[in-house]
């Protein structure tokens, strides 16, 4: 059996989100590769350093194009070919033709429900060639229930077309950055993700703003990159006067990510919707308490190990946070809780699972066929 993987999202120096998916999955399914279950992976480019080696089972192949790439220039080659067995899909979107079955993984749809924090011509594309694949993928595998639901609510599939796997965390341990980020020791509060508005750190900007005169010391540090629509934010920060108190790190490396969960007063998790959330993970599992917004898939992936507070609401984060910082006893027993919770995610289950949904369709294909 030789499976199909686009494999473009995780072929990035800078991984967040979909590409760290993409990404473990892929390094994961290199170490599975044999002779009865081969690999090949799809790429516009060269794979970058960060992705995994080929080897005998596990080959990449480059086809040229930057423009619809999935909708014309992979179809094409997929055709052309015919070297596959089955197609998988880690981002949303799925070849607009192609001459065996396909699986598909949906993160979320965000873009149905807050289209205005999306620019224009990526709001089409998420809208229809997400479409587009949900209905002609053989089996959807979707992050969370939340996912799912969003899944069955807006596009009325059969139930069972649908598949739950979760994401897994991984973050090295142990090690210490060796780059600056901060000049001092004051206390601060912290944010990781993309910076951009649907991840509503506006919000987030003016319950700090509240939350300073109650507790002057602090200080917010925002961990990631730019995204669309950032400037906003950045403009936010400067209307409300926080300019020595709210840092931007950009992009960083896994080091320095670890030392600011580990130093944490904890993460804060503002988001307005969240296809999975695995910030929440990885601060959990460097004994970073979390605070976070009750929406979408977050309260499914937190569980009892975190506080939550309404997004909408920056009082209730601002009690939320008194809670948390007046009460010790509270915050070592979320930090005892976020430890056992992160044992029920893994991206080697994720993979494995993942692996079993492909296979499976594959196999049953073929048996269709024989049996025609």
């Amino acid at each position: 059996m030789v499976i199909g993987i686009d494999g473009n999202e995780g072929n990035t120096s800078q991984k967040v989100g979909v590409s760290v998916y993409t990404t473990n999955l892929l390094y994961y399914f290199n170490k599975w590769a044999n002779q009865n279950t081969q690999f090949k992976v799809y790429l516009k480019e060269k794979p970058s350093f960060n992705l995994p080696k080929e080897n005998r089972y596990f080959k990449y192949k480059i086809v040229p194009g930057k423009f619809l790439w999935s909708q014309v220039f992979l179809p094409l080659n997929l055709y052309q070919e015919r070297s596959i067995d089955v197609f998988f899909s880690p981002a949303h979107y799925l070849p607009r033709f192609c001459p065996v079955p396909q699986i598909v993984t949906i993160h979320d749809l965000s873009y149905l429900y807050y289209p205005e924090n999306f620019l224009k011509k990526d709001l089409y594309q998420l809208k229809n060639w997400t479409k587009y694949s949900i209905l002609k993928a053989k089996k959807i595998i979707a992050v969370s229930n939340s996912t799912k639901n969003d899944i069955l609510k807006n596009y009325h599939l059969p139930e069972k077309k649908i598949i739950v796997i979760y994401n897994g965390y991984e973050k090295i341990k142990g090690k210490k950055s060796t780059l600056k980020i901060r000049k001092n020791n004051k206390p601060y509060l912290l944010y990781v993700g993309t910076i951009q508005p649907r991840k509503n750190i506006s919000f987030l900007l003016s319950a700090f703003a509240k939350i300073k005169t109650k507790y002057p010391q602090l200080e917010l540090i925002l961990a990631g990159k730019k995204g669309w629509l950032y400037e906003e934010i950045f403009k936010k920060v400067i209307d409300l006067g926080l300019e020595k108190e709210v840092f931007f790190t950009d992009y960083i490396t896994d080091y320095q990510l670890i030392f600011l969960y580990q130093n944490a007063l904890c993460l804060i998790m503002p988001s307005l919707y969240e296809g999975f959330g695995i910030p929440i993970l990885e601060a959990m599992s460097l004994g970073c308490p979390v605070i976070s917004s009750f929406v979408s898939s977050l309260p499914e992936i937190g569980g009892d190990a975190c506080l939550y507070f309404d997004p909408k609401d920056e009082n209730d984060l601002l009690d939320k946070l008194k809670i948390l910082m007046e009460n010790k006893t509270l915050r070592k027993e979320l930090i005892e809780k976020g430890k056992k919770r992160v044992r029920l995610f893994s991206w080697e289950k994720s993979a494995q699972e993942t692996l079993t949904v492909i296979k499976n369709i594959a196999l049953k294909t073929n048996d269709n066929k024989n049996n025609q």
